[in-house]
Order: structure tokens, then sequence, then C-alpha cells
């Protein structure tokens, strides 16, 4: 039988089987009701033997054939380039694996509908069917274009994208070999052929400066340009604060504030000030006003929650709002009026924040101070840097004593807090990267850190004892298993945490980590406790933020580059100026879970994009050294080799195939890889020296072999 009127009749008998008015039935009654005749009654059998396998029908104990009663999850499918996959459901902690044969043909990113086939043995995830395809996830693909002599196809630049795309010769748009283009599926393609598209633009060649990041930046569908009624509106925004502005606001332009950024910073959306009085500290953060500059449902409105954040990549800012507006009068720059929310703390020796006030304000910023600097005049006792500020160097000062005793108090309830060292990639004006570094947090970053986290508990708490509708940041228990693993592994080195029923207590996690630091197994165990967490999310519901081991958090403090601040800015002002009524309330209470749902998800778009060009650049600076040797720590063991990070932050796998002393085995409850016959061990946290063999800029990896 034809293949296609093969699938059009299983098709068929399925819907027949999921009408309302069916019957179970025995496979005779089956066959007298659909009219098949004796010599198609194998066809009809094999029919139903694949409609069980994939999970849509099932059979009864009296041998009748139903639709199947088992609950069908919808998620978001993860291809793997060797033709499974993974499925991600909302609100659930793992996702459940779909073997190769029960993909349906599902692609990179699609939501589709599965079955659980298979319940979730201890140490394997639950194993799943794609029963059908909802809603395609990838209308785009970018990669390289490959000619032949009457077609041409794209081979994408994402692997869990396996398939190259057919291009008709007269949809190619004139791209030759060796060309970056994104194209456009027109057909997906089934039974295993492969999908068809057009070419809807080129990008450039591949050896072309900066086509390697902008094809990522098309790739994760980044907005670049902003739309033309955007930017006619930013540019009607006044560039200076008028005296109606100000009107009805807390004056505080006599109040001594300062900035502290990057040196490169553009956007400046926090400023800060400090006073000690009697054993009080009387701490002002005080954050851009973007609101007034940013109607709810105008162009810029929708354009911001549409991009949901800025996005910061390895040689370019994809800003959240025009520059017009951050960099300009949304900006706190130095010596000017600007309008802002301020949050005014008084805190006690302890750390308790005994009194507040948050307003809307007028201020005047002093000095824009860099990172650097401070640190010079805290740290390095810089004569130089300190005599250029010494009006501000006693309020740094206090700054730096009251931001111990922030950061103090939050160790003492169990605020979590992972010290690994952020990448700096340094590039030419080709793009080329020259140099990567570790980028260290210091004292002066440490304080803005503290200042802003003691800001957005502060603002939560407020808003939440209110009952208003809010966006909060939250931050979920980890997954009890993962915990149960993690508490059983260090039992291997000595160490224990306290595990009530399912739940742990971020204290004991703090505490675990303050125990193993500067030990030999800090790397291994600080990894692994890392891994055991959820990721934070922005939520309606105020449930608490349990890396903080804080009962109330959002954000508050960054309205030029995050929607949720922008939002809960509006949320704040309407409270302040006693427009919060009933209308009010409702309205937010419609739109306000949308706005966080969407806002997770760029913001995981975001930081996915970030990592990738910095994985890119990482191997176009690694390229330069194949065949040297380097020193290592083992990063991550795998049962396929293991990883190495170098001082540098790079990291580069070695393949168990490339150990060819022995024969070795991957054990997951330590960890390790174990040598056969010479028991030789290869573990996280061990330092290692490794040749670099290959790196891959088409696949973003970079291969290591021990030297």
């Amino acid at each position: 039988m034809d293949s296609s009127l093969y699938n059009k009749r299983k098709q068929m008998i399925y819907d027949f089987m999921c009408d309302d008015m069916y019957v179970p039935m025995k496979i005779k009654e089956l066959s007298i009701v659909l009219g098949v005749s004796k010599q198609d009654r194998p066809v009809l059998e094999r029919i139903l033997t694949e409609l069980i396998g994939e999970g849509k029908i099932e059979i009864t104990k009296r041998g009748k054939y139903q639709k199947s009663q088992v609950k069908l999850l919808v998620g978001t499918f993860t291809s793997h380039p060797k033709g499974f996959g993974f499925v991600t459901i909302e609100d659930m902690d793992e996702d459940v694996f779909i073997p190769a044969d029960k993909t349906l043909d599902a692609m990179h990113k699609d939501t589709v509908e599965i079955q659980v086939i298979s319940g979730k043995a201890p140490g394997k995830r639950a194993e799943g069917v794609v029963t059908k395809i909802v809603e395609r996830g990838m209308k785009t693909v970018v990669g390289t274009y490959e000619s032949s002599k009457n077609f041409g196809f794209v081979v994408s630049d994402d692997p869990k994208f396996s398939k190259d795309i057919f291009i008709p010769l007269e949809r190619s748009k004139g791209a030759v070999a060796g060309h970056k283009v994104v194209v456009e599926i027109t057909n997906y393609g089934k039974n295993g052929k492969n999908p068809e598209g057009k070419v809807i633009e080129i990008l450039g060649h591949i050896n072309d400066p900066g086509v390697d990041i902008i094809s990522l930046v098309r790739a994760y569908g980044l907005p670049e340009e902003f739309p033309e009624r955007v930017m006619n509106q930013a540019e009607r925004v006044a560039p200076q604060v008028s005296t109606a502005d100000m009107a009805g606001r807390k004056d505080l332009r006599d109040m001594q504030m300062v900035t502290i950024d990057g040196e490169d910073a553009k956007d400046l959306d926090d400023a800060v000030s400090l006073t000690v009085e009697d054993g009080l500290y009387h701490l002002g953060v005080h954050i851009a006003d973007v609101s007034n500059y940013v109607q709810e449902k105008s162009a810029l409105d929708r354009e911001a929650l549409e991009r949901g954040t800025s996005v910061y990549l390895v040689d370019r800012v994809i800003p959240m709002l025009p520059h017009r507006l951050s960099n300009g009068i949304c900006s706190l720059n130095q010596g000017e009026d600007r309008l802002a929310l301020s949050c005014l703390m008084t805190i006690d020796e302890k750390g308790n924040v005994v009194d507040h006030e948050i307003a809307e304000t007028v201020i005047c910023v002093d000095r824009r101070m860099t990172y650097t600097n401070v640190k010079k005049i805290l740290l390095e006792e810089d004569s130089e840097v300190t005599e250029a500020y010494k009006e501000f160097v006693s309020m740094f000062k206090d700054m730096e004593k009251l931001a111990a005793i922030l950061r103090n108090k939050r160790r003492k309830r169990g605020s979590i807090d992972f010290d690994f060292p952020e990448t700096k990639v340094i590039l030419d004006e080709q793009g080329k990267p020259v140099d990567i570094r570790p980028y260290e947090r210091n004292v002066a970053t440490k304080i803005i850190e503290d200042f802003m986290l003691v800001a957005n508990e502060t603002v939560a708490e407020d808003f939440f004892w209110r009952e208003i509708p809010f966006v909060y940041r939250t931050h979920d228990n980890p997954d009890p298993e993962k915990i149960r693993k993690l508490s059983t592994f260090i039992n291997n080195f000595g160490y224990s945490i306290h595990v009530g029923g399912d739940e742990v207590h971020p204290k004991e996690l703090q505490k675990l980590l303050e125990k193993i630091d500067g030990s030999d197994e800090e790397p291994l165990i600080s990894r692994l406790t890392l891994r055991s967490m959820k990721q934070a999310r922005y939520t309606t519901e105020c449930t608490g933020h349990f890396g903080l081991a804080a009962n109330y958090y959002c954000h508050f403090t960054s309205p030029i580059r995050r929607y949720p601040d922008l939002q809960i800015h509006r949320i704040i002002k309407e409270t302040l100026r006693g427009r919060m009524n009933e209308n009010r309330m409702e309205h937010y209470n419609s739109i306000l879970s949308g706005v966080a749902k969407q806002s997770s998800e760029r913001e995981r778009r975001a930081d996915e994009a970030e990592r990738e060009t910095i994985k890119l650049k990482k191997v176009q600076y690694m390229e330069q050294f194949i065949g040297e040797i380097f020193t290592g720590v083992i990063s991550g063991v795998t049962e396929w080799g293991f990883y190495v990070e170098l001082p540098n932050t790079v990291e580069g796998l070695v393949r168990v195939a490339a150990l060819r002393d022995d024969f070795y085995q991957y054990y997951e409850s330590t960890y390790e890889l174990v040598g056969e016959v010479t028991n030789k061990r290869y573990k996280l946290g061990q330092t290692v020296e490794v040749r670099l063999v290959d790196a891959d800029s088409f696949m973003r990896t970079i291969d290591f072999e021990l030297a």
C-alpha cells in the first residue's frame, strides 16, 4: 500500500476511535464497522499496533480497542543531533526523554503533545512518545548555504536542527557557497524527508567580520532595529527635566549621591546615597523613573514588553529601549537633574531596615564613579584617586561598612553566594578575540550588589503587605531528588546536610559552602550544589527566593534594561498617587501573569544568546593554541568524557575515547571515570594537564587530550 494512503487510513481510524460516539470494540467488530476486507485485516492489525506503540490508543483487558485514557502532556521539544530528544513541560522538574523512533518527526523547539510511556526509574528520566505536533517552533533557521548543480541547501548553525534544508535555486536569493543566510521554512518534510525553505536574508560570507555574531542574533530572534513609530516616539521625549515634571516630587538634589558602574557603562539607572547618624545608616537607592517616559500601551511600551530585557553580547548591546532614552533622559548622568523612584531606608547596625519610604523624587548625581576607582580608594588606598574624590571618601568607607553588615545579615539567614568568575572577552576592531579573562567581583561591585538587594527586598515586602497586584522575582526550593543525590555524594567527603522531609533550608547549603571553602573538593561540591538549584523566574505570587533566603523579593532597580522593573514602577507610582482603585487592580490582575511569563522567557533567551556568543569567541580565541599544553581543573564528568576548565574560564572536553591507557567506567554516584585495570580515577575538581587538539567554531566545541 502507498505510504501516503496508509497514513491517511491510519489517521482516519484514529479519528474514528476519538469520536465521542465511538464504543470500544474488538478487532472483528472494528473490521465490520470500518468495512475492512479479510485480505486487508493484517493492515488494520498493523495500524492498531502502531497506534498503541505511539500511545494514542490502548487495548482493554477484554481485548477491546479504545482511545488512550492516559493523560497527554504538552511541552517544548529539544532535539539532539543523534535523533532523540527531550520535552520540557511547565511545572515538571525533569524533562521527558523521547527515543528517536518516537519523535513523530518533531523538530527542535516544536510544541508537542506527548504521552509518558514508562515511569521514572531511580536515576533515570521518564520516557515518552510524541503523539502530536501542536505548533512548529522554528519558522526560520540561520545557517551556511551550500550549492549544488540544480539546487542549494542550508546547514543549520544549530546542531540540534540536524536536517539540511533543501533550497530550490529560484528561492536562493542569489546566495553562493559560504554565505550565512536566514531561511524561512516552507515545508517541514515528513517520513524522514528533509525540510524545504527559501532564503529571506543574506547576512554575509562566513568569514566576514561580525557575521558570526549577527548570525546568532538572528538565530535567537533578537530584535535589532527599533520600529519607526517607536523611534519617533523616543525622539519626541524632551531631553531635559522640566519644572512641570518635578511638581509634587520630593527634591533630593542637595543630597550627596553617586553612581557606581563599569567604565564602559552608558545606561546608568541606579544611584546611591548614604549618611550615618546616631548609629543608624540612612541609605538611599535612587532608580531612574523610566515609567515617566514610557507610558503603558504606547509603542515604546509594547516594544519594551516584546524585548523583555536588554541583551549583552560580547561585541554589542541590544537595548530594551532606544538609546535616546536609555543613554539620555533615563540615564542618571552626573550633574543633570533626573526623575527617580527612591527607596529611602533607615538601617540599624545589625542590618535591619527599621524604617523606609518609597517616593517619587528629583535627583542630581554629584559624581559618576567606576568600580575600579572605588576599589582603588577602599582597598588600594591610591593617594591620587583618593585626593581626586576626597569629598566622597568618607561616604565610600561608610558604604563598605554597611554593605558588610547587610551581607553578614543575609549570610546568617542562609543566603547562598556562589562566587564563580564571569568571563570577560576582549575583542579587536574586527571582532576577533585577543584575550579572555575571568571578571572578578570586588569591594565596589559588592557594595552596589548589596544595596540593590536590600532595596529590592524592601520594595517587595512593602507591596506584599499592601495586597496589591505585583511582579515578584521568585526562586523555588530545589528538587528533593537532586538534593538527596547531593547529600549522598558529599557524604563521600565527610560532609553532610540536614534535609527535613523533602526540603532543605538554604542555610544548610550555605553552611556546606562555608565548610568546603578553600578545600580541594570546593570546585566539585560548589558546582554540584549549583546544579541542584532551580531557575529563578518572575511570578505574580510571592513564594520567596530560595537562593537569597528571602521571603520577599522583586526586581525594582533596573527599569532601563528589565521590563518587570518598569512594570512595577507603574504600580508603585499609581499606589503612591492614590490611584490604585478596584478598576486598576483588576487591570493589573489581568495582565501581570502574562508579563511575568513573557519576561521569564525573554530572560532565558537573552541568557542563552549571551552564553553562546561567549562560547563562540572562546573557541575562536583558542584556535591559535592548538597543540599547546594547559593546566586546568576537571569541571564536569560524564560517561562520554570529562570537561576541563582553564584559569581563563575556557572549558573543553577530554573524550573517553581519547583515554587509551585503560577502559574507563563512569560512576554517576561519585561523578568519576575509573580505569578497570589501572584503577586510575578522574573526578570533579581534579587538576590535570591537557593538550588542545581541536577548536571547532561551527559546533562551538573545544577538545583536549591528556598531556
